[in-house]
């Protein structure tokens, strides 16, 4: 992905104190690259690191244990030994981003842990929510989200972009969670449930998304009409109790998992940290693609990129003029730590 394009996304994403990383040592020279791997662990290219970032690195993984539960060895002892865990590797190179990003030791370990730890896997319902892509699909990335967010703006084209990425691999799950801090939230969400209904819910994703500042019931009607909807049926759809019992499963759905705030993302029941992802687009890319090669699966070729450029954003991921943080809800507390098991997905 292009730097610039992805700039004002993960300013949204990251917010003014989330986006400044480092260390104390700054005035440490780096080595000049090599192009021999280290011995320690075959295969992991340290020579762009620092020395204090290469004994952080060699210390984390010499004691984290592997992912796999059946693999109770440390990370490089699972990769020397060549021990049957296919996470072991990619587990040793998403450590060497994480120090390369100058996340402390413990920031290290809580990103490994959310990445990696079978424990922090959920069982999300999707059944009877929109999704794009096939039902059937190895990966599901599901997305709470606000109409009125920035962030959920910014991080849209995103979602689009990797379900194209992955053609029948990937399926993305739309949950409402319109936030009271937006006072077009539940408007905008009740629009998009109508639309759902007429089978048009991904159009009027976009054009509620690409319209943040225009959301009043009047704009909501004319996109309706823009997408030849039944109006009548519309507007009777928009204040409908299925309308209100949809918003209000994904919202107790939603504090069962412990949202905090949108976007909230989860791939294959596991929640995403969008802001502690070094390369947004290019982080969650490898995390799917690692999910399919574990499933046993071969990761679809990366469409060619004419002209070098990125792939083609679905719709406008700039977010609204002067809103660069995300809206943050109020903290949620979890309404359980169950979450109701999978139905079928439906279209």
């Amino acid at each position: 992905m292009a730097l610039l394009r992805w700039s004002p996304l993960l300013l949204a994403l990251l917010g003014s104190g989330g986006a400044c990383h480092g260390s104390s040592d700054r005035s440490e020279p780096k080595p000049a690259p090599s192009a021999t791997p280290d011995p320690s662990v075959a295969g992991i290219e340290l020579g762009q690191l620092t020395p204090r970032e290469r004994r952080d690195w060699t210390a984390q993984v010499s004691t984290l244990l592997a992912p796999c539960a059946e693999t109770p060895v440390p990370i490089s002892q699972c990769i020397q030994e060549n021990r049957p865990c296919k996470a072991c590797f990619p587990a040793a190179q998403f450590l060497l981003k994480q120090v390369q990003a100058g996340r402390s030791k413990q920031e290290r370990e809580e990103a490994y842990t959310a990445r990696f730890d079978p424990k922090k896997v959920r069982t999300l319902v999707t059944d009877g929510s929109p999704e794009l892509g096939p039902p059937d699909a190895p990966v599901t990335i599901v997305e709470w989200a606000d109409f009125e967010c920035p962030a959920c703006r910014a991080f849209y084209p995103v979602v689009d972009d990797l379900v194209k990425r992955f053609p029948g691999q990937v399926r993305a799950v739309y949950k409402f969670y319109p936030l009271g801090s937006h006072p077009h939230g539940e408007i905008s969400a009740r629009a998009a449930n109508a639309a759902f209904k007429q089978g048009k819910f991904w159009e009027m994703h976009h054009l509620l998304f690409d319209n943040q500042d225009r959301l009043e019931q009047s704009d909501l009607e004319r996109y309706a009409k823009k997408l030849e909807l039944d109006v009548a049926k519309f507007r009777v759809e928009m204040n409908s109790d299925d309308t209100s019992g949809r918003i209000e499963k994904d919202k107790k759905q939603a504090d069962g998992v412990g949202l905090q705030g949108t976007p909230t993302v989860f791939i294959n029941g596991r929640e995403v940290e969008l802001g502690k992802l070094t390369d947004l687009y290019g982080d969650l890319e490898e995390w799917i693609k690692l999910d399919l090669e574990l499933a046993g699966i071969k990761p679809a070729p990366a469409p060619a990129k004419p002209g070098g450029s990125a792939i083609p954003v679905a719709g406008s991921a700039a977010p609204a003029a002067g809103s660069a943080v995300p809206a943050a809800g109020s903290a949620i507390p979890a309404a359980s730590s169950a979450v109701p098991a999978t139905g079928p997905a439906k279209k």
